[in-house]
């Protein structure tokens, strides 16, 4: 199976459907190749495609009744999108930022998450907004966010937050194919990891989790980036003898509930990484769900790692400080074993 890095994974994605379903669209800023118009040189056109270069070549296959430059207006591209996908067209919309939501919360919390509420079923929204969250390259409190537990809370939107290659292109295509719109988070730093991707088109269901390390002591429940960091923690404990199950979510709406009890079950011990909120979070919902449905499998109480209640530093030390880090996840898991 060929290695590809999540960036190509993504952009593989996109294409494929593309290819095979004509009322696929992409929609966004510089998505044709940010070339402003057709006279421009060829070497231009194809040093664009999107911020990290995702769609690049897609408007050369595809052209420009399906790959659509857009004027930076977020509400607007996200509006135009959701009246597409009331229409039969099944948008993918390139938000580059997902700290940009605010701008344009209205035409999904109001509009695309309701269609199908409000229509009696008579109306769907099959559109995909994809962009990236997470800290890590100093771009400071407006472009580092990880807003997926704003998106949670709203009936009608699904939300997915794949940590690999692999995951990302298979969850995508689940995405494009859903009637549904979906919010798809791809972490800025996991863009240039590599993985093991096929070639073909497959999906993954939502709602289903992987174990990406089996374990019996205590369990890891992480998304995204903070996946990366919890197996690494489960290896380095590993040498010590200690046995961490590491649970990834993938999609936090529909959550794979029975997965993450599952392994609650096994091991009683829990620590919930995540980078999105330390109120109101996707760990403190996990933490809830735990101890509603699986308080009896505690053997201790649940430790939650996540950043502190305060915006995104844009200074690299207070940054690095601001994520939750290898350090102090292995410390949780620490003490929740020694509880």
């Amino acid at each position: 199976m060929p290695n590809k890095s999540y960036r190509n994974a993504v952009k593989e994605a996109i294409e494929l459907e593309m290819r095979r379903d004509p009322t696929v669209v992409v929609m966004g800023e510089d998505v044709r190749g940010g070339h402003g118009g057709k006279n421009t040189d060829e070497n231009k056109l194809e040093g664009f495609g999107g911020v990290l270069g995702v769609t690049k070549g897609l408007w050369t296959e595809f052209g420009s009744e399906r790959v659509i430059d857009t004027p930076i207006t977020e509400s607007a591209l996200v509006g135009m999108a959701a009246g597409a996908s009331a229409t039969g067209l099944r948008p993918v919309v390139d938000l580059m930022f997902m700290d940009f939501y605010g701008v344009c919360h209205d035409m999904l919390y109001n509009q695309a998450a309701k269609f199908r509420y409000m229509f009696g079923g008579k109306a769907k929204a099959p559109m995909v907004v994809r962009g990236m969250i997470g800290a890590g390259f100093s771009a400071a409190a407006q472009h580092s966010q990880s807003p997926y537990n704003v998106f949670t809370s709203v009936p009608g939107l699904k939300v997915v937050v794949p940590s690999s290659p692999y995951d990302v292109k298979g969850l995508l295509i689940q995405a494009i194919r859903d009637d549904d719109p979906v919010v798809f988070c791809e972490h800025k730093m996991l863009y240039d990891i590599k993985g093991e991707v096929p070639d073909e088109a497959y999906t993954i269901p939502f709602g289903v989790a992987n174990y990406t390390r089996q374990g019996t002591d205590i369990t890891i429940i992480a998304l995204s980036l903070m996946v990366h960091r919890a197996n690494e923690v489960a290896d380095k404990l590993a040498k010590e003898g200690i046995s961490v199950e590491v649970v990834d979510p993938r999609t936090i709406s529909p959550l794979d509930e029975d997965g993450i009890l599952e392994s609650v079950a096994s091991t009683g011990r829990v620590v919930i990484v995540d980078e999105s909120a330390a109120r109101c979070g996707f760990g403190h919902d996990v933490a809830a769900l735990i101890a509603q449905k699986g308080f009896h499998y505690l053997k201790a109480p649940i430790e939650l790692v996540t950043p502190p209640h305060t915006p995104v530093p844009f200074s690299p030390v207070l940054e690095k400080e601001w994520m939750p880090s290898v350090e102090r996840i292995e410390q949780a898991v620490r003490k929740v074993l020694e509880a």
